[in-house]
């Protein structure tokens, strides 16, 4: 992999460009129906929107990204997502303003990360040597949580002093930038079975990718752990702002500070992880993590504190990246190539239906229990869930640090 850091910084540049402008029109629309309908309904309309396309479009992602070009894939769901975006704002400038516009932007971008994100998972190792993966996954995590820290801010400033179609024609920029970074400065060899026309379906390759990560005994534990992982982490993704409304007040600086504390703990986490890089088996990293979250989601649902809630957030935050990466890079090196696209489109298939599964029990239930009792519950939980990674003699023998070159 010659060039490899160059390659490599050019498709992270790219990506943050791509990334702040997404991130800007993302809180642009939730910002701009909170403060114009002040509905609940509204917003579960919009996050609902958010949520489903990605569901439906992932499984079928993962198949072209191990069929087709990963870059071109990328580009492409970027230029689609512009010229959604840039149809929207001049509908908004000519006075097209209606709400049900705001979500099928929400549902077309949705489509777009549905496609990208297989894609980029798949399209990183044929960028990075083996041996680099942890590092350059924590890096890239550490950009996601800058711009998550940035942006609800900057975003927010932006409608302040301008219209919500100004922030459109941002994201358009932005995007222009990273599709004109991709073509004209990296330059990859395009991976082995995108270069040979596949004669199945797309149904038989979906089907072929799921008996792959049914046979492999490593994935079908590791995914069966993120189900219930997803299932658990709903109370502390969703409930948490509702939480602090009802117990801390209902003031938006703390609903903002948990935004901004998470955010920082997430960048630190991304840091830690790019300069240590984990226990030598990944496995016993990512049961730190997950010992760890369970033990800091305890910690909300029991600390009557406010200063304290926030230490915990973002040490909640901090742990996050202390697990992701190690699992992202576990799947990069010991998936097949030819699979890595299924695989990380099934993963977001999983994400995206049990945490929304899970908030139509946590949600009602929130109405009937205190939160604080939901959050111990389920932190116990996976706190527990987390020994079974040790449990699992096929996942300790898949977290073995890989060898250069293996």
């Amino acid at each position: 992999m010659q060039n490899w850091k160059r390659n490599v910084a050019f498709f992270l540049a790219g990506q943050t460009i791509s990334i702040m402008g997404s991130y800007l029109v993302q809180y642009a629309i939730m910002w701009h129906i909170t403060l114009t309908t002040q509905s609940g309904l509204m917003m579960t309309i919009a996050i609902i929107c958010g949520f489903l396309p990605t569901f439906f479009i992932s499984p079928f992602a993962g198949v072209w990204a191990d069929r087709h070009d990963r870059k071109l894939l990328i580009i492409g769901a970027d230029i689609a997502i512009a010229a959604a975006t840039l149809v929207l704002a001049i509908l908004f400038l000519l006075g097209y303003d209606a709400f049900w516009l705001l979500f099928l932007m929400s549902a077309l971008r949705a489509l777009g990360s549905g496609v990208q994100s297989p894609a980029i998972g798949a399209y990183l190792p044929q960028l990075v040597p083996t041996e680099k993966l942890t590092k350059v996954n924590a890096v890239n995590s550490t950009i996601h949580s800058v711009i998550g820290l940035i942006c609800p801010m900057l975003s927010a400033a932006l409608l302040s002093i301008a219209a919500i179609e100004v922030i459109f024609f941002i994201d358009v920029i932005t995007a222009a930038g990273a599709v004109v970074i991709l073509l004209a400065f990296l330059h990859v060899p395009t991976h082995a079975k995108a270069l040979h026309r596949e004669a199945g379906g797309y149904l038989n390759d979906l089907a072929a990718g799921i008996r792959y990560i049914m046979g492999q005994k490593f994935t079908r534990h590791l995914f069966s752990f993120c189900a219930i992982f997803f299932l658990l982490s709903g109370p502390m993704a969703f409930l948490t702002p509702l939480q602090v409304t009802r117990s801390f007040g209902d003031d938006v600086w703390r609903l903002s500070a948990i935004e901004i504390t998470f955010s920082a703990g997430m960048i630190g986490g991304g840091l830690l992880m790019a300069a240590w890089g984990g226990f030598k088996n990944k496995v016993h990293t990512m049961t730190l993590a997950s010992l760890a979250i369970g033990v800091f989601v305890i910690a909300l649902g029991s600390i009557p504190v406010f200063w304290l809630y926030l230490l915990f957030m973002a040490l909640t935050g901090v742990v996050m990246p202390v697990f992701n990466t190690p699992f992202t890079v576990l799947l990069q090196e010991k998936v097949a190539p030819d699979f890595l696209g299924r695989t990380f489109g099934v993963l977001g298939m999983i994400s995206n239906t049990m945490m929304p599964l899970g908030m139509l029990i946590y949600g009602p239930l929130a109405d009937l229990v205190r939160i604080e009792w939901i959050l111990i519950t389920t932190g116990f939980l996976l706190f527990f869930e987390g020994f079974f990674l040790l449990g699992s003699k096929d996942l300790i023998q898949a977290g073995q640090a890989a060898e250069p070159g293996d």
